[in-house]
């Protein structure tokens, strides 16, 4: 039988070695410290930044006019080729819950007649196409506006406008044969009184807030700490967690402020989204589709070029596009979609990537969108209808379906306030107050303890929410 040998045995487990004593070192320390890659931002590199000047308060007021020919532009300016208004117009304005109220989220029914009571009439009718549009529509409009205000959240209906004369923004948005024909502003030899429109302006506001966060720590914490560079890892992790606060409250304004909402399925809430085997409220190249329409009709523009293709292989051609950013839940979504063929409607970003640059988080495209998906991409819990046994394979919590956002953001949609920065990033501003410097003596006599602490500034104000999109759907489990 040999000897016993000399063994290291396993001094973690409690084990000494057979020489005897215990190992003073048990491990062997990496100073280069595993440090977690910074989020990159999607939200922010597409604002536009405007500089808040001291001295000015904390709001930022700004003027938009209205085109001439938008039904927003109400005015009782209005005088016809003959000289004077021999019809009237009312308008019944409707506004969708869960947007804003402001110019782009409401829709205008304009109706004309000789009286007011004649040019309500006309208005109900055409508010009626209105609700059958967004797929409300209940016999009629006396009816429907009911069960629209008895929702929750209840729309807001608003039919109690004055008649005024029905040509002060000539023929508005309609876009009927008809009625631009006969609105024309057309002159006779003599000229003459006739003619006369009125113009309209709103007024945009934003404001901003002060953001900060500190952290505390004694002397000895970074004295007898294992890592030497312990404080200088603590100062990096504070910026990166303040970019990362700066782009969620970035991402939430922008998911408030769309101008254009759509609803996967038949639903027309957030509270009717669902994932009930065959009423689910999935989002559909058709949606996506129309989506695109509405943004086409508010002149918001497509932010690439088309790619007119390479010699290279399997390359593909796709059209000028928006970016659509999602949360990477929707990925299996997007890629099983098909279009109104039948066929595949995903394109991925390899068949088409060498023809041109591609965007940050880009995985592919459908129709006229590129799709980018959005790691910290939010949506709100257990916000949608309320789930059963009948469960098509979709995402609930607490009972209730979640909601997802599909969200487009148009150029020059929206503006982000910065002070005392240089109009282009965030500046924050880092206070550090050692152990034992006269800061710190005044609560700690000893001077044991310091700290660190962070603050910045952010703001947000839309400009154009008619060039931001939302489309609500569920999620796949």
């Amino acid at each position: 039988m040999p000897a016993q040998q000399q063994a290291y045995k396993d001094p973690i487990g409690g084990v000494d070695s057979t020489i005897g004593g215990g190992q003073i070192r048990k491990d062997h320390f990496i100073k280069r410290a595993l440090i977690e890659a910074q989020k990159k931002t999607y939200f922010g590199q597409m604002a536009n930044v405007t500089a808040m000047p001291k001295h000015a308060g904390k709001k930022i007021v700004r003027y938009h006019y209205i085109p001439l020919l938008d039904d927003a532009n109400i005015n009782d300016q209005g005088i016809d080729a003959a000289g004077v208004s021999t019809t009237v117009e009312v308008t019944i304005t409707v506004d969708v819950p869960e947007t804003n109220t402001n110019l782009y989220t409401t829709f205008y029914a304009v109706g004309e007649g000789a009286t007011q009571a004649a040019a309500l009439a006309a208005a109900e009718l055409r508010a009626n196409s209105i609700f059958k549009n967004l797929g409300v529509f209940n016999t009629d409009y006396a009816t429907t506006k009911a069960a629209l205000l008895a929702l929750t959240p209840a729309w807001t209906i608003d039919d109690t406008s004055v008649a005024v004369p029905a040509t002060g923004n000539l023929y508005g948005s309609s876009k009927d044969v008809g009625t631009i024909a006969g609105k024309l502003p057309a002159l006779t030899e003599f000229g003459g009184r006739v003619n006369r429109v009125g113009f309209k302006r709103v007024q945009l506001e934003g404001t901003f807030e002060k953001f900060g966060f500190f952290d505390e720590y004694t002397k000895e914490s970074l004295d007898f700490d294992t890592d030497a560079e312990l404080e200088m890892h603590i100062t990096r992790e504070m910026m990166n967690g303040a970019a990362e606060m700066t782009e969620d409250a970035l991402q939430i304004d922008l998911l408030n402020a769309a101008g254009v909402m759509r609803y996967g399925g038949a639903a027309t809430t957030t509270g009717e989204i669902n994932g009930e085997a065959g009423t689910e409220s999935k989002v559909t190249y058709t949606d996506l589709m129309r989506l695109s329409i509405d943004l086409d009709n508010n002149r918001c523009p497509k932010q690439t070029k088309i790619i007119t293709g390479t010699r290279y292989i399997d390359t593909r051609v796709i059209d000028g596009a928006r970016i659509l950013f999602i949360g990477s839940e929707l990925i299996p979504q997007v890629k099983a979609m098909v279009d109104l063929f039948g066929n595949q409607a995903f394109i991925p970003i390899q068949q088409y990537a060498a023809a041109g640059t591609t965007v940050r988080g880009e995985i592919g495209t459908i129709d006229q969108f590129r799709i980018v998906v959005v790691p910290e991409m939010m949506h709100w819990e257990g916000a949608g209808a309320t789930a059963s046994n009948n469960n098509a394979g979709y995402r609930e919590t607490g009972g209730k379906y979640d909601v997802f956002p599909m969200l487009v953001i148009g150029d020059a949609s929206f503006t982000t306030i910065g002070f005392q920065t240089d109009g282009k990033t965030v500046k924050f501003k880092i206070k550090h107050s050692k152990p034992e410097s006269p800061e710190s003596y005044a609560r700690d006599p000893y001077g044991e303890t310091g700290f660190n602490s962070i603050k910045w500034y952010y703001g947000f104000m839309v400009l154009r929410p008619e060039r931001i999109g939302l489309i609500k759907t569920v999620a796949p489990v």
